[in-house]
C-alpha cells in the first residue's frame, strides 16, 4: 500500500533552496579554479627574465655598437636587473 504524501511546510521548502543554493554556489566556487585567470603570469614572468638576461648579455657583448645603449652607460646593469626583479614580482601573482 503507498504511504500518503506529506506536504512540506513553507519553512522546509525555504530550507531545502537554500541548501541546492549553498550547493550551486560551491559548484560555481570550484569551476572557477584558483589561479585559471592567471595563465598569464608563466608567460610574462619567463619573458621579462629572458628579456633581463638578454639585456645585460648584449649590453656586454655590443654596446660600443649600439649608441643608445652605450649612451647609458653602467644604468644598463640595473635595467638588466630591473627586469629581472620585475620578473620575480611578476611570479607572486602566480596561484
Amino acid at each position: 500500500m503507498p504511504e500518503p504524501k506529506v506536504r512540506k511546510s513553507a519553512a522546509e521548502k525555504k530550507k531545502v533552496a537554500d541548501t541546492k543554493a549553498k550547493v550551486a554556489s560551491r559548484k560555481d566556487k570550484a569551476a572557477k579554479a584558483p589561479g585559471a585567470g592567471n595563465r598569464w603570469v608563466p608567460i610574462v614572468f619567463i619573458v621579462l627574465g629572458l628579456l633581463g638576461v638578454a639585456w645585460i648579455v648584449v649590453f656586454n657583448l655590443a654596446a660600443s655598437h649600439i649608441p643608445p645603449m652605450s649612451a647609458l652607460g653602467n644604468w644598463n646593469y640595473l635595467i638588466g636587473i630591473g627586469l629581472m626583479a620585475a620578473s620575480l614580482i611578476v611570479a607572486t601573482q602566480w596561484k
